[in-house]
């Protein structure tokens, strides 16, 4: 990023002042691709195998997850102390390991900040999903750019925020119970 932002938030640092990855102006993705399409029981899946695999969290209780999937495979699920840190880890293994799925979606249990969607951004995943809540900044990045949100993503529930056309039946009107 050109412009840098000093920020106080969990443990204050820096961040970049674009809410979009650089040099985007408008939607990198579109909503209306078929192909991105989730079914809403695949959010309860996916983030039921995300909590089942959270073996560091199971012991210490103080990490966060997240998992790159393709909506049917978790291609990568990693844990860190950050929830930034998390998705960090998935770019990195990304580019290490050469991974390149047709569908990215990406899936955490750490709350979506600005920060977080933009990196979901650059990892050119249109749809995030969360286990906790996203910041109003999020959300209008999120529908800036065309990513799919959704917080409070439980086995049996979830709550979408941005582009519900991407989840068949869903809609911004309160939580999508299946």
């Amino acid at each position: 990023p050109v412009q840098w932002k000093r920020t106080t938030g969990c443990s204050g640092g820096v961040t970049s002042v674009e809410a979009a990855p650089a040099g985007l102006t408008e939607p990198i993705f579109d909503p209306g691709k078929s192909s991105d399409r989730l079914a809403p029981e695949a959010i309860g899946r996916l983030m039921g195998r995300l909590i089942e695999a959270q073996d560091l969290y199971k012991s210490t209780r103080g990490v966060h997850s997240s998992a790159l999937t393709d909506g049917e495979d978790v291609w990568i699920q990693v844990e860190d102390i950050g929830r930034h840190n998390t998705l960090d880890k998935i770019a990195g293994r990304v580019l290490l390991e050469g991974i390149a799925l047709t569908r990215r979606i990406l899936i955490t249990t750490g709350r979506i900040s600005s920060e977080m969607l933009q990196k979901a951004a650059r990892l050119q995943a249109p749809i995030v999903i969360s286990r906790t809540s996203p910041n109003t900044l999020s959300i209008r990045s999120a529908r800036e750019l065309g990513v799919t949100l959704i917080g409070y993503a439980r086995r049996d529930a979830f709550q979408i925020y941005t582009h519900p056309e991407r989840i068949p039946g869903a809609s911004l009107e309160g939580p999508s119970i299946r």
